[in-house]
């Protein structure tokens, strides 16, 4: 099999079948078209995301866990089958929130974290009986006097900016100034104005950041949550009086995109973890102690496939212009988070044993630069009405992109 050097293994093996053909669910690209009435599209293989939940609650130690944070993939029939899947969902919107009561999870296992929720979301959420992470002293007044004005007792865990960030993370979201969380020092103050008959403290939320490959940055980060959370955990009782429920170490497991990346050490990140509980013991003996992960669970069990409709010759440059593009998925043209644009794996769907091949970029139909699937890739020769297929797509693809930028027709999503 010739094939370019920019897809990862690991995804062609989990989406190859065995005479050379690309499928999802044992679905070839050609029955899917049909399935969604044409192109472009995401499909989601539900097979490898029970696979990547099993391998992972596999490795970790049975005290922990885990939760999907659905801003990743907030499908609905994706949704519904991580409910069954995972032991609660993290939510970052009074939308997500419902979706998430809509699966049967219980609300005391349903988080609500994000910097900017309006009245309205605190409302609902404390009439759900959903616990808030709340990002700053202001939030918490919302909700003491939300709590207050329709006589039910709010359930919060305040969510801390700790001092320590986390290395190597795509996203750092801890260390420094951040409008995520509360500072560390600030709790203690925090703590000893909380009107405790309006709300109930069930928790501390310690999150540093996302999108990580480095195990022993991770490492290093769960550590030092872990001292924090003795502090934190003893002050809170001390003023309160009251236990907490959970500790929410966050997450950060990252998956590889682009060449030369190598898939995260979880078995590392595991043991770390069972030696840090035995070490802090006395403190989550009597306490849950979760691991909050979106993208790690569901990004490569996705792809997003388009139809070259067009090829060119622009000055001695091979275009495929298709008819897909950032407008839905904003992530792989390299606008949503990348310094440097890279390229995300990418196929010629139907054309994985092409012999001969040319380099191409790949552009979608957009009247923008921007618009890039991908950029000067050695792949199978490709004409019109091949596929494009970009691996690595089941997070942060059609829900965090711009789909009506330039009116354009709306994509497909399926779960196989």
């Amino acid at each position: 099999m010739n094939l370019s050097t920019t897809i990862l293994t690991t995804s062609l093996k989990d989406y190859c079948s065995s005479n050379g053909e690309i499928v999802v669910g044992n679905h070839p690209l050609t029955h899917i078209e049909k399935l969604v009435s044409g192109t472009p599209f995401y499909a989601y293989d539900r097979q490898l995301i029970i696979n990547r939940v099993k391998q992972l609650t596999d490795a970790l130690p049975a005290k922990i866990s885990l939760h999907y944070a659905i801003k990743a993939n907030p499908l609905p029939s994706l949704v519904q089958l991580m409910a069954t899947q995972v032991s609660g969902f993290d939510v970052a919107s009074k939308k997500e929130m419902l979706l998430a009561m809509q699966t049967g999870m219980p609300t005391d296992k349903i988080s609500f974290a994000g910097p900017g929720k309006t009245v309205e979301d605190i409302e609902t959420a404390i009439i759900a009986g959903v616990t808030l992470h709340v990002e700053s002293a202001g939030e918490i007044a919302k909700v003491e006097l939300a709590a207050k004005q329709l006589s039910v007792k709010a359930n919060i865990a305040i969510r801390i900016n700790p001092k320590f960030e986390l290395k190597s993370s795509g996203m750092k979201m801890s260390g420094g100034a951040k409008p995520f969380g509360i500072d560390e020092e600030q709790v203690p103050d925090i703590l000893q104005k909380l009107n405790l008959e309006q709300i109930n403290l069930r928790g501390f939320h310690i999150y540093s950041g996302s999108q990580n490959l480095n195990a022993d940055a991770i490492i290093s980060a769960q550590q030092q949550t872990f001292m924090l959370a003795e502090e934190l955990v003893a002050l809170s009782r001390k003023i309160t009086k009251r236990k907490i429920d959970y500790l929410n170490i966050g997450g950060g497991f990252g998956i590889p995109y682009f060449a030369k990346e190598m898939s995260l050490d979880v078995k590392a990140i595991a043991n770390s973890l069972q030696i840090l509980l035995k070490k802090h013991k006395a403190l989550v003996d009597d306490l849950e102690v979760i691991i909050e992960l979106g993208r790690y669970l569901v990004a490569e069990a996705g792809i997003y496939v388009s139809k070259v409709i067009d090829k060119k010759i622009s000055r001695g440059t091979n275009y495929l212009v298709c008819d897909g593009g950032l407008h839905h998925h904003l992530a792989n043209s390299g606008n949503f988070g990348q310094v440097i644009r890279k390229n995300y794996p990418v196929a010629i769907g139907n054309k994985l044993n092409g012999e001969v091949q040319e380099l191409v970029n790949i552009v979608g139909p957009l009247c923008t630069p921007l618009d890039i699937l991908a950029d000067k890739v050695l792949l199978p020769k490709a004409t019109i009405g091949d596929y494009v297929v970009i691996f690595q797509s089941g997070a942060y693809g059609s829900s965090a992109s711009p789909k009506d930028f330039l009116s354009q027709p709306q994509v497909s999503e399926l779960l196989l």
